[in-house]
């Protein structure tokens, strides 16, 4: 089911203010998003999380279980935690309106750290190409 060849590593910047059970939840979708993961792939155990990262398992636990509840990973009792088959909406409008959402909501929290429109695509199309 997973790809053996990869194995995903979680970083965490505790100088972000970020809370640590969000890094990792951004991280996922990060790496679903620029095609690091992908349907099937195994995320590394909760106890391997924490150790690695030295945080509590139940920061893990709590990143994992909201991923879930939105449907990006799916686990398996004694098999382990995978990337969930998400199916893209087929309807345009649909795809068009959660692409709105999202750029919304990035542009808004970006813009309150202080970043420009400009700096974001600046950013976006340099991520594009790694």
């Amino acid at each position: 089911m997973s790809r053996a060849s990869r194995v995903f590593a979680f970083r965490l910047d505790p100088a972000s203010g970020v809370p640590v059970y969000r890094q990792l939840i951004d991280q996922v979708q990060a790496g679903i998003a620029s095609g690091s993961l992908a349907s099937g792939d195994q995320l590394p155990t909760v106890r391997q999380v924490a150790v690695d990262l030295a945080i509590n398992p139940n920061t893990v636990m709590r990143a994992y279980r909201e991923l879930e509840i939105r449907g990006v990973i799916d686990t398996e009792h004694g098999t382990g935690t995978f990337i969930a088959d998400r199916k893209q909406p087929r309807d345009s409008a649909e795809r068009a309106r959660q692409l709105e959402q999202l750029a919304t909501e990035f542009a808004a929290r970006a813009g309150t750290l202080g970043f420009t429109v400009q700096q974001l695509i600046e950013k976006l199309q340099e991520k594009g190409r790694k």
